[in-house]
């Protein structure tokens, strides 16, 4: 190490910010000896219609939304790492010269972006990152390049520094998913090396597919499916308000007939909505298989959903938890965290940019 290293001010930790349609999510995760820890977490719901399908409406709840998660989590970060959902990103892989410096590819990225990207470029925020050496010519790179109209990342930065939080990371949802998955990799045969594997994050209004390859992103698809389903549902047939229905889904209470006649068909239709997405990505790629599947979201927790995914689609499935190797701080309670975790996963892949 040398001495510029020492004098190098640490970046300052992030809390990972997961802003999804129904709640806040946030998380902050630090180091104690060789093992991480999860140091604060809250969940927080936001009020209705302030997020539609992972897009801001009300700027301002969402910032007190935040607020009320800071402060119930205890945590005392400044800084914040939040992501743009997939839908809202271009991604596109090009391939440069390789001797180009990082200031030099920029210019050239910038130069010819308006090929690659169908908006005008100074609606756009602009981000690349070097994949590695091209496969036909060594003399060439190949760079993945990221954009997102800016509106979708101002709305975002808007709401953090509304409640008083630095926005320093601005990520895409798929990369926050690929970033935990090197927590969720030890528990898969063979650590994830060469296996094709399917996440599944099913959140209140959208289910977004991530399928990896070898540890990479290789595909990524949403769909309008979710939880609320289920919450809606119960709330019209027994009779109660979305909150109540939604404190039911997740705590029982509910009449004999719930299991078979509601939760059974919205875990039979979630499971028909997982094979559709994998028939979607098959389609549309050179595999026609996966090893494993993934379940994350709120929905990954109902009871037995990855035994039905596993027996009605012949692969392997596992609820996401990506805290099986972390320890906890004194604050943070296993039981709810475990019940949360399956949540929690892009918060997650979010707050371990701390470590970067």
């Amino acid at each position: 190490m040398g001495f510029s290293d020492l004098f190098k001010p640490k970046a300052p930790p992030v809390v990972g910010l997961d802003i999804s349609s129904t709640a806040v999510k946030l998380l902050e995760l630090g180091r104690s000896g060789d093992k991480i820890r999860v140091e604060s977490y809250a969940v927080e719901p936001l009020p209705a219609n302030s997020v539609i399908e992972k897009n801001i409406s009300d700027v301002e709840a969402v910032g007190e939304a935040i607020k009320r998660a800071l402060k119930r989590s205890g945590s005392r970060c400044k800084h914040a790492a939040a992501a743009v959902a997939g839908s809202a990103v271009i991604t596109k892989t090009i391939s440069m010269p390789s001797n180009l410096s990082d200031d030099e590819m920029e210019q050239e990225i910038q130069n010819e972006a308006d090929q690659y990207i169908p908006y005008p470029l100074e609606e756009v925020n602009l981000d690349f990152e070097v994949l590695g050496q091209s496969e036909n010519d060594p003399d060439r790179v190949e760079v993945l390049l990221a954009a997102s109209r800016s509106e979708n990342v101002d709305i975002r930065v808007a709401a953090i520094e509304e409640a008083g939080l630095k926005a320093r990371i601005m990520d895409v949802e798929a990369y926050a998913m690929e970033n935990v998955f090197q927590m969720l990799a030890p528990t898969m045969p063979d650590q994830g090396i060469d296996q094709t594997i399917a996440i599944i994050d099913v959140g209140a209004t959208m289910t977004t597919l991530n399928v990896l390859h070898d540890l990479k992103t290789i595909y990524t698809r949403e769909q309008v499916f979710g939880g609320k389903q289920l919450t809606e549902e119960i709330q019209r047939r027994y009779g109660l308000s979305y909150e109540e229905a939604g404190m039911a889904k997740r705590q029982g209470g509910l009449p004999d007939n719930y299991v078979p006649e509601v939760l059974e068909p919205f875990k039979e239709a979630m499971t028909q909505q997982v094979s559709r997405s994998l028939q979607f990505f098959f389609s549309s790629s050179q595999y026609s298989s996966v090893d494993h599947i993934i379940l994350a979201g709120g929905s990954a927790m109902l009871p037995g959903i990855d035994e039905m995914i596993a027996n009605k689609l012949g692969v392997h499935t596992s609820v996401a938890n990506p805290f099986t190797n972390m320890t906890l701080a004194s604050k943070v309670k296993a039981q709810s965290l475990s019940n949360d975790a399956s949540s929690l996963v892009i918060a997650c892949g979010l707050a371990m940019r701390t470590f970067d």
